[in-house]
């Protein structure tokens, strides 16, 4: 079988900045939403695209909080959303569709890793709801906006998908939780998403690409204990990296959901799963986590994930 999910050879990589691949784009006259925009590599997302010239829309579930972190940074607006609430999403996207404005690109950056087992809305299992079901449910709010300005989605994905495809018979966790998996299911739900979406939008000008950033050190960790980085081998027992070289920066780390959101070479392209500043690999089996597996590129598994999402969240923009 012949696939698109190969490198193009973008002449970037895993040491690129988000400033690096934007040299030479101007992006004066764009907006975006990048949700999680004011933290860790969604701060340095933010501030690479205001460099280049974009607008910004920062939604945040703190937004004193956000203000404070982007204080100083050109043309962003900062909003509420909490993506645990649909209400909050609902009353978010109504929000900025009342404004009449086109969306050049939405980076959907926000989430949660490997959390104690939380549950949100009516019952579902946080990582789930949070990383995935908010921002489809965000998307398919704002899709009026999105298929007036021929844009591009991001969905965020990681490596992490390589612990867990979709647990179709218990997608909520309900019988027993290991926080780790339920993380993996959450990041194939993000790059199904994107795999789909992709194939219902783009006769509408709209593409939209999965990425994974590479692990960088951000407040993401911030529900994994000493003792779990120290036996993950990236600290030592002192606190100190272990291997500096195996983390990005949080720059390097924002380069490719920028790199995907911008890229002149991926004009008639998407639905796709990105890393280190190109597409990636399907993954080679050698119990790494590089490449992208293939339950999360499987366009049937897309499908019925479309139908699940749309069916808890009562949203649906392409509903017949």
């Amino acid at each position: 079988m012949t696939t698109a999910q190969h490198k193009i050879g973008s002449g970037f990589g895993a040491g690129s900045t988000a400033d690096d691949v934007l040299q030479g784009i101007d992006l004066s006259g764009k907006l975006a939403i990048v949700t999680g925009g004011y933290s860790g590599i969604g701060l340095e997302t933010t501030r690479a695209l205001t460099r280049a010239g974009a607008r910004l829309i920062v939604p945040a579930r703190r937004p004193g909080d956000a203000r404070k972190a982007l204080d100083g940074v050109p043309g962003v607006e900062v909003d509420e959303l909490d993506l645990g609430d649909l209400e909050s999403v609902r009353g978010f996207a109504e929000g900025f569709l009342a404004s009449g404005r086109s969306i050049d690109f939405v980076i959907d950056s926000a989430g949660i890793m490997a959390c104690p087992e939380t549950r949100v809305g009516p019952g579902w299992e946080a990582q789930f709801a949070i990383n995935h079901l908010g921002h489809f449910a965000l998307v398919n709010r704002l899709w009026p906006a999105l298929a007036s300005g021929g844009a591009r989605v991001v969905s965020v994905s990681s490596g992490g998908h390589h612990m867990s495809g979709i647990r179709w018979d218990d997608v909520q966790w309900e019988r027993g939780y290991d926080k780790w998996q339920a993380y993996g299911q959450a990041k194939t739900a993000n790059a199904l998403f994107a795999v789909h979406l992709d194939r219902l939008a783009q006769d509408f000008g709209v593409r939209a690409f999965a990425v994974h950033p590479g692990v960088i050190i951000t407040p993401l960790l911030r529900h994994v204990p000493e003792e779990e980085r120290v036996e993950f081998g990236w600290f030592d027992e002192d606190g100190d990296l272990r291997d500096p070289d195996f983390f990005k920066t949080p720059q390097q780390g924002a380069a490719t959901q920028v790199w995907a959101a911008t890229s002149p070479r991926l004009a008639n392209m998407g639905g796709l799963y990105l890393e280190d500043c190109d597409v990636a690999d399907p993954a080679p089996g050698d119990g790494g986590m590089r490449g992208v597996k293939d339950w999360a590129t499987d366009p049937e598994q897309a499908a019925r994930l479309w139908e699940l999402s749309a069916q808890l969240t009562q949203v649906d923009a392409f509903a017949v």
